[in-house]
């Protein structure tokens, strides 16, 4: 025990001890207890938390923000109408041999503007002199539009900072692709409450002592309680407390940092695999030709947005592709089963269903030849029979140019 006080003492715990390492799965570790050593709830009468905290009425910021957002739409309705109003005039001037209007005005204020920062001139090099009001009108427009998205960004960055340290946790986890936000937030408590242990009380030092020797493998559950009470007896309590306090803290911080790295690797590794799912359909598409078929821009453009787009609502309550919109309609909604079938069977036989479609094809076109066959030596065969009362006819044969023709003009013909 002296040996150990020692160590202690001289601050060697970290250098000689191992804290254990979890295994950085979100949704197991906030599945169940986390760190099982280190995150035990303390004292009834000590357990506060932030759901514990007074709760503050954020509903005056959608107020606001839909106060603003609704009169910056008026104010751009009414400029764009304006501006509308200008254009008719110019239109029915040009017409009726009126002069034009006048445009000066206009530039001048967008000059000022510009100068003054408020507003982003285009990156041509046009004269604003020689701008026509629907040049103007959509300069304005441009900028208008490029406000509402910088709010629409910046917002939600202002209001992520503005959240408690714990709610910026379980937005960045849920931004990331978290599910499990009872688990979360479970393990967020447990860390607030060891932040609230006090290590001037006597109760809190205990459980900080006994969590610290856990995190460190100290021993087991005998041999810690009875190095409490030795520390107890000798006074000692209180200042191991003070010295354990500071890195229990910093270890429930680790916690929390290794799941939210993990789950920014996995949400990377989502996007990454995301963005080679279309670069493959577009590569596979960008030929022009599926399966020894032309396709055209409009059915290409068809089978990519299809194929990566999720535009749709699916059964299990996540947007989905056409593809599989296609697949829960045809199977749920409006049953199609042959469709499916054919499907299913493209899908886990390729070569073997279009050898099948190949062979069919083949057998359609020989019957339909065997009876264009039948029927030219049928009207051959009718054509040279001679009645007996009817004595031959003697046919001459002109003697004619075949007609001259040209070839059409196949204007999809690809280079």
């Amino acid at each position: 025990m002296d040996e150990l006080e020692k160590a202690l003492d001289k601050d060697q715990v970290q250098d000689s001890t191992k804290v254990e390492q979890v295994e950085v799965n979100i949704d197991e570790m906030f599945g169940m207890p986390g760190a099982e050593s280190v995150m035990l709830p303390a004292d009834e009468e000590k357990s506060k938390t932030m759901f514990s905290k007074e709760t503050v009425d954020t509903t005056f910021l959608d107020k606001a923000a839909s106060k603003e957002e609704v009169a910056k739409k008026e104010e751009v309705e009414e400029t764009i109408a304006e501006l509308d109003s200008l254009i008719t005039q110019e239109e029915d001037a040009g017409n009726k041999g009126r002069p034009k209007v006048d445009k000066s005005g206009l530039a001048e204020l967008a000059t000022k503007m510009i100068e003054e920062g408020t507003l982003i001139p285009f990156d041509d090099e046009k004269p604003l002199e020689e701008y026509t009001t629907k040049d103007f009108r959509e300069l304005f427009e441009a900028n208008f539009q490029e406000r509402e998205n910088a709010i629409r960004e910046n917002t939600p960055k202002e209001f992520f900072q503005a959240l408690p340290e714990e709610l910026q946790v379980a937005a960045k986890y849920v931004a990331d692709g978290g599910t499990d936000l009872k688990g979360l937030f479970r393990t967020l408590a447990h860390v607030e409450e060891m932040r609230d242990l006090d290590p001037s009380d006597e109760n809190d030092q205990i459980v900080i002592a006994r969590q610290y020797l856990h995190a460190t493998n100290f021993g087991t559950a005998d041999e810690i309680e009875s190095e409490i009470e030795d520390w107890m007896d000798m006074g000692r309590l209180e200042k191991k407390a003070q010295q354990f306090k500071p890195k229990l803290d910093r270890m429930q911080e680790e916690i929390i940092e290794r799941q939210l790295a993990d789950q920014e690797i996995k949400r990377e590794q989502q996007a990454q695999a995301a963005k080679q799912y279309q670069d493959n359909v577009y590569n596979t598409l960008s030929t022009g030709e599926l399966g020894g078929i032309k396709l055209d821009r409009k059915v290409q453009g068809m089978l990519f947005s299809g194929l990566v787009q999720p535009s749709y609502p699916s059964i299990s309550g996540k947007p989905t592709n056409l593809l599989g919109h296609l697949l829960e309609k045809y199977q749920f909604v409006e049953p199609r089963h042959d469709l499916i079938a054919e499907a299913l069977w493209l899908l886990a036989d390729p070569d073997g269903y279009k050898n099948k479609m190949r062979d069919q094809g083949s057998r359609q076109a020989t019957e339909k030849a065997v009876r264009q066959l039948k029927t030219e030596q049928g009207r051959r065969l009718s054509s040279s029979i001679v009645e007996p009362d009817e004595a031959p006819r003697r046919t001459t044969t002109s003697s004619t140019k075949p007609q001259r023709t040209i070839s059409r003009g196949n204007f999809f013909k690809r280079g």
